[in-house]
């Protein structure tokens, strides 16, 4: 999967768009909310140096080590 983080494996998720008139809904549409990846340089536990695809949240909570 091309939209998927390789650390948390965090993925699209679907749902609807609810349009809301008069305290009633009245029309669902269907969306698609992406994750916030960037494709940056990450060292693996072994010591090489290697491209992914990583969400913020990880690349925040310091769950990957950046190559530099």
């Amino acid at each position: 999967m091309a939209n998927r983080c390789n650390i948390c494996d965090k993925g699209t998720t679907t749902g609807h768009r609810i349009s809301i008139t008069r305290s009633q809904v009245s029309r669902r549409a269907n969306r698609t909310w992406k994750p916030n990846l960037k494709k940056i340089k990450v060292v693996l536990p072994n010591g090489t140096v290697t491209t992914s695809k990583v969400c913020t949240a990880c690349i925040r909570s310091g769950k990957i080590k950046r190559a530099s």
